[in-house]
């Protein structure tokens, strides 16, 4: 236990005393794919910010979100980061559902893009911190990934900190997925293709989902989408102490605060991916992030790992944006290239697995 509240302070130190802590950024990941959008080397300066980008950071200075530094000042904001998608795209079919959980029920939101039976699945866990966030927050980037995927997306609520804290969270998210692939054929879905994926905390809990069902022996998860996930408890990284617009020190403190109980091993994997001991058999992934996000330098370190673990995994950069730009197509491209990757790398992840021969009729 005293070791578990070391850790713990280390955490909140690697923040407070900025001035004492000297940082090496992760270089590219060796062996694996890289994909560059223009890539540049970090600078920690924002002078040469994207113009959208300009113009996102002054609607969000107007509506009075920009620099949360509280709980509650970071879910104002998450809510606002929904306003910056576009306009939502139709979908064959969207469908809310309540399913059991370890505490009750959790709420889900199944977006179907057409009548066929076994489309394949990703699973889907939205951001926030950990505190903020809920089915309506990504509704019109799923959307779009659903039509452009084809497959089924099943959006999930997990229960939030600080009122539901770790490990509520994981808990919610594995039993989601595992309640999909059971009831797969329910929905027009084909449990034998089932992806995970989550942009932020929500990459965070892709990622200990994907650890939880290689541990516990399914379900079988045969991609995982990882954007800007939030892959370590552990504050230690020199881009958290840098001016980003959305995750501030004290918001990550916040954030961090309310989801990790105090005497919670930080190191634990279902806390912070990172620390597992091993990565092998877990399934290819992308992992998608900014050269600017403060979580990059964990991003690309958990790339490497995965790759040195013999997991194929595509690390793709995109230059001088903002973390939420997952959330952010209606006003940055860069956002509409992220949906568009995604999309393309579930698709041929997809295609790999056969389609079961034994498909029941196409469904009204």
């Amino acid at each position: 236990m005293p070791h578990q509240f070391c850790k713990r302070m280390e955490g909140l130190c690697g923040l407070l005393i900025l001035s004492l802590i000297i940082c090496f950024p992760a270089g590219p990941v060796v062996g694996s794919e890289l994909r560059s959008h223009a890539f540049a080397p970090y600078t920690n300066d924002r002078s040469q910010t994207d113009s959208q980008v300009k113009a996102v950071i002054d609607r969000m200075a107007a509506a009075g979100v920009l620099h949360p530094s509280t709980v509650e000042q970071v879910r104002k904001a998450y809510l606002f980061y929904a306003t910056l998608s576009g306009k939502p795209e139709q979908v064959f079919r969207v469908e809310d559902r309540k399913i059991p959980g370890p505490a009750g029920e959790i709420p889900i939101r199944v977006y179907t893009p057409n009548p066929s039976s076994r489309l394949p699945i990703l699973v889907f866990f939205h951001g926030g911190g950990f505190v903020a966030g809920n089915l309506d927050s990504e509704e019109t980037p799923l959307r779009s990934v659903t039509n452009r995927c084809g497959c089924i997306v099943v959006s999930v609520a997990y229960r939030l900190a600080p009122e539901n804290p770790y490990p509520a969270g994981p808990d919610d998210a594995f039993a989601a997925t595992k309640w999909v692939a059971e009831h797969a054929m329910e929905f027009g879905g084909d449990a034998r293709r089932i992806a995970v994926g989550g942009d932020g905390a929500g990459g965070n809990l892709a990622a200990v989902v994907a650890l939880m069902a290689r541990d516990r022996s399914g379900p079988r998860l045969i991609y995982q989408v990882l954007v800007y996930p939030d892959v370590s408890a552990i504050m230690l990284g020199s881009r958290y102490l840098s001016n980003d617009p959305i995750i501030t020190p004290d918001a990550r403190i916040a954030t961090l605060g309310a989801y990790v109980p105090m005497l919670a091993n930080q190191e634990d994997p279902y806390i912070s991916p990172i620390y597992a001991k091993s990565l092998k058999d877990l399934p290819p992934a992308l992992l998608i992030t900014d050269q600017d996000d403060p979580a990059w330098d964990e991003g690309g370190s958990y790339a490497k790992s995965l790759r040195q673990a013999q997991v194929p995994v595509t690390l793709s950069v995109y230059p001088n944006m903002i973390h939420g730009f997952f959330q952010m197509a209606g006003a940055l491209d860069a956002g509409k290239r992220c949906i568009e990757e995604m999309a393309a790398a579930l698709t041929e992840a997809f295609k790999k697995v056969p389609i079961s021969s034994s498909d029941p009729p196409a469904r009204d």
